[in-house]
């Protein structure tokens, strides 16, 4: 019998999750005026602190494409990549955004152009122009930085260095094995669990609000804290016995199943929608996004409060949340990314995925934007979590496209949580690559409750409030991590040349003329 090597990273993360949950349950007032406290002093001196982490993140993914570092395989040298690259894209997308990108898509771009403008009029050309723009900049590759560049530095060190794949692992060199093989080394790995923890419970919120919208919008059924509840229970056991049973091709092939149907939603409403519109919206939101790229990505309003509290409310919040899931992502894609250059890895994790949500958000931000413009719908006054349904509405199909959309939603929170679970799983015991069924049972209960407790404290807003908490002291240990990464590159050897074999290739070479 495999002996269960379950670490001190367990029990603690596990209490300290225990402990949020049930202070939320019983005080959940008193847990919302905290967060929101705590969320507003991050926002307003840590704001600076995000923006130039996050464009650093990417400079320093940039500078590596680019380096004598870009030849190095993260695995063996010479070792072919794990999957084809059809599957290394989808699996890399799925991972990245799945369910968020489907509460979002439609939202934001609404949002940005009728409802809280970042820079113009609300409802002007402007705003309408730079709702994508601004919606591009926050699913692009800002967001795929981080989550490449996590996910570089574990892939790094498992596969081609041959460490555990835990983050604390990853400072071997900064800190030495000895220290991060005890107490402080636990400490970095529990601040990894936190924020997996909050990260992926904040996407089953999301999900179960928007499936609970989808139910009303379709069949009347009212969007209760009751209906959200159950909604995440059933969701909870599904996934749960998922893990326990330990299905890794289920979960593979429904996964690809929802892409595909994912796409064809994307096709349906493409062509059933406004499609100049969408085609133009797009082109033009991906021009203003290159102009305006840095501008983005260091902009602070100094003395203009709204732009203010929208720049904490949309750009830190999203900049959080990428850190937050950069630990549960960044094993992901590490996993599924063995055999890659690095070089392959950054283009791969960058461009491909940046690309295919730049499509999404075109397709529905234009189509709602078109309505909202034209006055076929009042999307904008639609909850977050509504906009997508009611937008269907006024679409041929209406009822097809959102049963097919709630599916995605559906299985996108299986899939999601499922392989939440795997990581955490391996992160709080000592980097098992198969981990403890218990482990990951727990694991599961703990994100179910943990997604409940932020729907019980305010919702959309309690989300963001936690996501945003989280993410600041993880921050500081991916600082850590590219440090280390660094300290080892520079002590890597070039791949060795063979000369035998490049005389022999050049000989035969010679020879065949």
């Amino acid at each position: 019998m495999k002996k269960v090597k379950v670490s001190i990273v367990f029990w603690v993360s596990l209490l300290l999750c225990a402990l949020f949950v049930i202070l939320g349950a019983c005080f959940p007032k008193y847990v919302e005026t905290a967060t929101q406290h705590v969320t507003k002093v991050i926002a307003t001196h840590f704001a600076w602190y995000y923006l130039l982490l996050v464009l650093a993140i990417l400079l320093i993914c940039v500078y590596l494409l680019f380096s004598r570092h870009s030849t190095i395989t993260l695995g063996k040298e010479g070792e072919a990549p794990e999957f084809s690259l059809k599957s290394w894209f989808a699996m890399l997308f799925s991972a990245g955004m799945g369910m968020g990108l489907v509460f979002w898509t439609t939202a934001e771009p609404l949002s940005h152009a009728f409802t809280n403008a970042p820079l113009a009029q609300p409802g002007s050309q402007q705003a309408i122009d730079d709702a994508i723009q601004f919606s591009f900049f926050h699913w692009g590759i800002h967001a795929w930085g981080v989550y490449g560049m996590v996910a570089l530095v574990i892939a790094y060190f498992n596969f081609h260095k041959g460490y555990p794949g835990l983050v604390s692992a990853t400072l071997r060199p900064l800190f030495g094995e000895k220290l991060m093989s005890g107490p402080l080394g636990s400490v970095l790995d529990i601040l990894a669990v936190i924020a997996t923890v909050t990260g992926v419970a904040a996407t089953l919120g999301f999900g179960a609000l928007q499936i609970n919208q989808g139910l009303h919008f379709m069949f009347g059924i009212q969007p209760t804290f009751i209906a959200q509840l159950l909604i995440i229970l059933v969701s909870a056991l599904v996934f749960t016995w998922s893990s326990w049973t330990g299905i890794s091709k289920g979960i593979k092939y429904l996964s690809n199943f929802n892409m595909a149907l994912a796409f064809i939603v994307l096709m349906l409403v493409f062509v059933l929608g406004p499609t100049l519109y969408i085609l133009n919206t797009f082109s033009n939101g991906l021009g203003n996004y290159i102009a305006h790229f840095f501008d983005m990505s260091l902009r602070i309003p100094l003395n203009n409060e709204n732009q203010k509290m929208w720049l904490n409310n949309w750009t830190i919040f999203y900049w959080a949340w990428w850190i937050s899931w950069a630990p549960f992502v960044g094993i992901f894609i590490a996993r599924v990314s063995r055999g890659r250059t690095i070089k392959e890895f950054i283009v791969g994790v960058l461009l491909v995925p940046s690309f295919v949500c730049f499509i999404f958000f075109a397709v529905f931000g234009a189509s709602a934007m078109y309505q909202q413009q034209h006055g076929v719908a009042n999307l904008a006054k639609e909850a977050t979590e509504t906009a997508t349904f009611a937008m269907y509405q006024h679409f041929p199909m209406g009822f097809i496209l959102s049963l097919l959309t709630l599916v995605v939603i559906f299985i996108f929170f299986i899939t999601s949580a499922d392989s939440a679970n795997y990581v955490l799983g391996m992160l709080s015991t000592k980097g098992d690559n198969n981990p403890a069924s218990f482990v990951k049972v727990a694991w599961g209960i703990m994100l179910a409750l943990f997604a409940i407790i932020m729907i019980m404290t305010g919702g959309t807003q309690a989300i963001q409030n936690m996501l945003i908490i989280a993410a600041l002291p993880f921050s500081f240990v991916i600082i850590f991590m590219i440090c280390s990464l660094f300290k080892a590159l520079s002590l890597e050897q070039p791949p060795r040349i063979n000369t035998t074999q490049c005389e022999e290739n050049v000989n035969a070479h010679r020879r065949t003329k």
